[in-house]
């Protein structure tokens, strides 16, 4: 079976590498940006930073501060008639999940045309988005260099999920240095969101070699160092190592794509506004006990790379073990136990279920689900 890899075609890593970025922007001799990034970002002066340096490659820039969390169509709408007005020839998006995701909707319609609802599913445009540098500030979502792109649809109350591979950023920058200001509670909902994109990528039926691998070190370094950045996000060296995680992660999933985890987080997402992170960490554990009996032996893989003690374990011993380390991550980072603390409704779960199996994330899920099981894990997630 033939497979295909998606990645940037520019990483830029590590300390203080945000210089080395500017010099790479200003070498495909563009001229104006819009910056999408949020009114967090925005007040703090970083984005006054990164137009300064893009000012000192004699780059102009205008400023779209509206990507809010859960980036919706009228985020979209309100940036692209920004870029329009600016004449902006490349979008830089300067943040997480959010900035990026709003960027990435703003720079395919903006060369496509249309309404970014013509776009859900998977590979629906015609043309490459309006070239896009991806400035993260956070170490979980990976949509820096991936080929996704989520909006929530108002209307529907959904978040809409655009596969496509013209929404790839051109250049991706993961700075460890504009990460240390992440708060405690969105440094571990973001690194417990890079757990979920390392997991549901290795048990995925699309699973490959490259992924696997990925999902793997991804996993590794994430036990290793999540507990230790939440708790000290000062600690450079652990910013650094959740950098690669969450970038290793998105190469896993990129590629390989998810499962029913992110199929259903998006539902709470869409219904509630509810943070991603959040919803994919309380759903996670749940979601693999109901994938632990088609898929034992890579969750046994997964125990191990959490730092779990295998030798002895049978498969299905192995699969319990994973999910009682996932937990228990989750616990230490103070991730809330259940959906009942975010605000979700056990009489919602019928259409939430509905809308999750409509997911495009779902279809590589390991095991099949139906609309009873689907509502099933829910409850158990409460």
């Amino acid at each position: 079976m033939s497979s295909t890899f998606f990645i940037p075609a520019v990483n830029i890593m590590g300390i203080d590498c945000l210089e080395e970025a500017m010099t790479a922007i200003r070498n495909h001799g563009f001229r104006k940006a819009l910056i999408v990034t949020d009114g967090g970002l925005a007040k703090a002066g970083v984005a006054a930073r990164i137009a300064g340096m893009l000012a000192m490659q004699d780059i102009d820039s205008v400023l779209f501060d509206g990507a809010k969390p859960n980036p919706s169509i009228d985020n979209v709408e309100k940036g692209l008639a920004v870029l329009k007005a600016g004449q902006c020839d490349f979008v830089v998006s300067l943040g997480g999940g959010s900035p990026h995701d709003c960027a990435k909707g703003i720079a395919l319609c903006a060369t496509n045309g249309g309404h970014i609802r013509d776009y859900e599913g998977v590979d629906r445009s015609a043309k490459p988005q309006l070239p896009l540098v991806a400035i993260n500030t956070t170490a979980g979502t990976a949509s820096e260099m991936t080929r996704f792109c989520i909006i929530t649809d108002e209307s529907r109350h959904v978040k809409m999920a655009i596969v496509d591979r013209n929404v790839t950023p051109l250049l991706s920058v993961n700075d460890p240095a504009l990460m240390v200001a992440m708060p405690k509670g969105l440094t571990a909902a973001t690194g417990m969101d890079a757990l979920t994109h390392a997991v549901e990528a290795y048990v995925s039926t699309a699973a490959t070699p490259i992924t696997d691998a990925c999902a793997i070190k991804a996993i590794e370094l994430i036990s290793a160092n999540l507990r230790q950045v939440v708790f000290d996000g000062a600690d450079l060296q652990a910013r650094e190592s959740m950098a690669y995680a969450q970038f290793l992660a998105g190469m896993a999933f990129n590629n390989a794509s998810l499962g029913f985890v992110h199929a259903m987080a998006h539902q709470l997402g869409g219904f509630y506004d509810l943070p991603h992170g959040v919803c994919n960490a309380v759903l996670l554990p749940h979601v693999q006990s109901f994938n632990a009996l088609v898929c034992p032996q890579r969750l046994t893989d997964v125990a191990k790379a959490l730092g779990v003690d295998i030798q002895g374990m049978s498969d299905e011993e192995g699969a319990q073990a994973a999910i009682a380390a996932i937990r228990s991550l989750a616990k230490d980072v103070e991730i809330p136990a259940g959906l009942r603390e975010l605000g979700a409704k056990l009489q919602d779960i019928p259409i939430l279920a509905s809308n999750a199996l409509k997911d495009a994330c779902g279809l590589t899920n390991p095991r099949a689900a139906d609309q009873r099981q689907i509502e099933e894990i829910f409850r158990s997630a409460f």
